[in-house]
């Protein structure tokens, strides 16, 4: 059986998530991007990543560009988050899809976010077949979030 996907950052992508992370934390959110905190599933303690919540038929999203992340592995074991910019935290619960209901989703996060993201899926964007999106759909974790009120 072959390993799930996943993509890992390069120095410079490190370097960049970090500052993009600090710039949300301080309240400077670039083009509607938060920093997300999930508790480890090993260590317990939050693990903070810069994330792009995707809104679709009015319901939040969030999508894994690079695949089986970290971040993605703890999300399936915690269930949940938050989400912060700035001082304003949303605390949310996380429920994973099946690949037969990312079709949409992904198109068009790839729409907002392909500027940012088409490095990752192995040359499927927004403009691919939904052939080609729907094959690419197991390497793109994706999740539904509700945030609490």
């Amino acid at each position: 059986m072959s390993q799930p996907y996943y993509l890992k950052g390069s120095p410079l992508n490190v370097r960049f998530n970090s500052v993009f992370g600090w710039l949300a934390r301080h309240g400077l959110s670039l083009a509607g991007m938060a920093e997300m905190s999930v508790r480890g599933r090993k260590s317990g303690k939050m693990q903070r990543i810069p994330v792009n919540p995707h809104t679709y038929d009015g319901e939040q999203y969030l999508v894994s560009a690079r695949g089986h992340s970290q971040w993605v592995r703890n999300m399936r074991v915690a269930g949940g988050g938050e989400l912060r910019i700035g001082r304003k935290v949303r605390e949310f619960t996380a429920v994973e899809l099946p690949d037969t209901e990312k079709l949409a989703i992904l198109r068009t996060y790839l729409e907002k976010w392909g500027w940012e993201v088409n490095q990752y899926f192995q040359g499927v964007t927004a403009k691919s077949s939904d052939e080609e999106i729907a094959a690419a759909a197991q390497d793109h974790p994706v999740f539904r979030i509700t945030v609490r009120k």
